[in-house]
């Protein structure tokens, strides 16, 4: 029996994956299952089921990607799903690469977090720079890249992110002609919400030149440039003082080395009374590593922290901690609409790149909808203050402010 037969075996208990080598030779594993997929997939060169052997997540991303695993039933996401269906978190997994490897992986991932200004810049280049038009393809209309908020799982994504948008302005306790800072603004699209919804002046800071076009663009066809400002800027580099500050998504482009950095200058760019809001991946487990997939295609430099890590960071700052939040399954659910929207505009896709780009993009959507899941991931939301009295006493009123914000 071959290598990746063995592996597989041990693998796959629930669930059907037919696997067709490059022989001819056809393997079945595991037995169909009322929740988890069947799937069959082919392999066109002996090397790639080696290659998944010796590194199962990269190995089998490279296969997929480069047409040396073909999926005849089923799709990536489906396979992806048998997979760690087979492992969740909970459980432990065997999807692990061999020892030297994961040894090698370790010290290349710390070297690889040690984001420092210029690297940081040319890490959120590499993603968040790609052609305005594939964002447009798979995001909601106000393109928020970050999880989105299902008060009812049957929500549409466009309801969900809204929701997302009410759910952080409330803990924000927003007033007109606040102050806020939003590190890591995106395209501008909370930023422009906030104000709206609140009067309050924003300014957004970002490494992205395209996103900072588009956010500009925004604010004066909305009218409100002179309310809501955008910087190309490292937030190191900022000084003044804010009411508030809100960072959604960004923190995971941090680096655990620069942790203690992020908090001391919002402490320091934080009124008296100010209250900030730190929306991020993070791990349910300790501190780990980042995936060899992840770090060569998607984001290089990108680490999402284990709830010990952020503590950790911001310990020392005398910041309070006056909320934590753990959403679960929320962006789970976000992914899986980015994945059908993705695949409704293949063709788009594809004549933007081409189909190995697409196979990639549908790989790193599939993989990322796994992790929150059945995975180890999941989103924090922390609530920091440098005054014990600057939020209420109980957390009442987030639902209140929440409920008019929808109302409106």
């Amino acid at each position: 029996m071959a290598l990746i037969d063995r592996f597989l075996a041990a693998q796959v208990k629930r669930g059907q994956l037919v696997v067709t080598h490059a022989d001819g030779m056809v393997r079945t594993f595991g037995a169909p299952d009322p929740v988890l997929p069947d799937v069959a997939i082919r392999f066109t060169d002996r090397s790639a089921a080696n290659r998944i052997v010796r590194h199962p997540a990269l190995g089998a991303a490279e296969a997929f990607m480069d047409g040396r695993l073909v999926i005849d039933r089923g799709d990536i996401r489906d396979l992806v799903n048998l997979l760690k269906g087979n492992s969740p978190w909970e459980r432990g997994s065997s999807l692990r690469p061999t020892l030297p490897i994961r040894m090698f992986g370790a010290v290349a991932h710390r070297l690889d977090r040690i984001n420092m200004a210029r690297r940081s810049k040319r890490n959120v280049a590499h993603h968040y720079d790609l052609s305005d038009r594939l964002y447009d393809l798979f995001l909601d209309a106000d393109r928020q890249y970050s999880c989105a908020y299902f008060t009812d799982p049957g929500n549409t994504l466009e309801h969900a992110q809204a929701d997302k948008k009410a759910h952080i302005a409330a803990k924000l306790l927003l007033r007109p002609g606040m102050r806020v800072l939003d590190i890591g603004c995106g395209w501008g699209g909370l930023a422009l919400y906030l104000h709206a919804k609140t009067g309050a002046e924003v300014l957004g800071v970002t490494l992205s030149e395209e996103q900072l076009k588009v956010a500009r663009r925004r604010a004066e066809e909305a009218g409100v440039a002179d309310k809501v400002r955008f910087e190309l800027i490292d937030y190191r580099s900022l000084g003044g003082t804010f009411d508030r500050i809100v960072s959604v998504g960004m923190f995971e482009h941090v680096g655990p080395a620069h942790y203690g950095t992020f908090f001391r200058k919002c402490r320091d760019l934080l009124v008296d009374d100010g209250v900030m809001l730190l929306h991020t991946i993070g791990r349910m487990g300790g501190p780990g590593v980042t995936d060899t997939f992840t770090t060569k295609y998607i984001f290089p430099g990108g680490y999402n922290p284990a709830l010990s890590e952020i503590v950790r960071g911001y310990e020392g700052t005398k910041l309070i901690p006056t909320d934590i939040e753990v959403l679960r399954l929320h962006y789970a659910m976000t992914i899986d609409h980015w994945y059908d929207r993705t695949v409704a505009a293949r063709d788009q896709i594809v004549a933007l790149y081409d189909e190995r780009f697409y196979r990639l993009w549908t790989f790193y959507l599939a993989g990322a909808a796994a992790a929150f899941r059945t995975g180890g991931m999941v989103n924090y939301q922390v609530q920091l203050s440098k005054s014990r009295t600057a939020v209420p006493l109980t957390r009442d009123y987030m639902g209140e402010a929440e409920r008019a914000l929808r109302r409106d």
